[in-house]
C-alpha cells in the first residue's frame, strides 16, 4: 500500500557488450567513438565493469537490447552501478 512494487524483471542473461571510450589523461576524447572490449551476458558485462578501477569506470558503458523500463540500450556508468546494486533483487 505505500510501498513501491517492481513488477519488471531484468534478463541478466541477455547479450551485452562492454565498451570503452578512447581517453587521454583519464578523460573521454571528444569526437571519438567507443569500442567494444568484451562481449557476453549483461551479468558478465556488469561484473567486468565492476572489476575496473573506480576512477576509470566513467570511460565505460554497456550496450544491450533495451528492457523497458529499467534497462536502456546504452547503460551509463551510473546506471550500471545501480543495476549492480539491485541485481539480486531483480
Amino acid at each position: 500500500m505505500g510501498g513501491v512494487s517492481v513488477e519488471s524483471k531484468v534478463d541478466f542473461g541477455a547479450l551485452a557488450a562492454l565498451h570503452k571510450w578512447p581517453s587521454l589523461g583519464n578523460q573521454r576524447r571528444p569526437g571519438r567513438a567507443s569500442y567494444q572490449v568484451s562481449e557476453g551476458t549483461l551479468d558478465e558485462c556488469i561484473s567486468a565493469f565492476m572489476a575496473k578501477p573506480a576512477p576509470t569506470r566513467h570511460l565505460y558503458d554497456i550496450h544491450t537490447a533495451p528492457q523497458p523500463p529499467l534497462v536502456t540500450d546504452i547503460l551509463s556508468p551510473e546506471h550500471v552501478l545501480e543495476l549492480s546494486r539491485l541485481r539480486e533483487f531483480l
